[in-house]
């Protein structure tokens, strides 16, 4: 039965840590993600932090955790702008961009 439990509580420690629950919005879709070249000739109307899950019982996928704050900085970001450009590094699940506006 021990082992059971173990084989249980393994698997679902494995599905939570691969679970994504930040889903790109049909508005957020819109916002691009550039590079600070590329963002030469655009208005700066912004920063937006976003922060995500970064440990379910055992660390999550550095790239799975780096997408899920894209998706969200995308979201939040759609109100102000059309393109974010990342200004730090992802740490402790968090990370910052910087909110530009490049279309009419």
């Amino acid at each position: 039965m021990k082992i059971f439990k173990a084989v249980v509580l393994s698997a679902s420690v494995v599905m939570i840590s691969s679970c994504t629950w930040v889903k790109l919005t049909s508005e957020g879709e819109n916002v691009a993600i550039l590079t600070t070249d590329e963002v030469q000739n655009c208005t700066r109307t912004g920063t937006t932090t976003v922060e995500v899950l970064d440990r379910a019982v055992i660390d999550r996928n550095e790239d799975k955790v780096a997408r899920e704050l894209r998706t969200m900085a995308r979201n939040r970001a759609a109100d102000r702008g059309d393109a974010i450009v990342p200004s730090t590094q992802v740490v402790d699940g968090a990370q910052t961009f910087v909110i530009y506006r490049c279309r009419g």
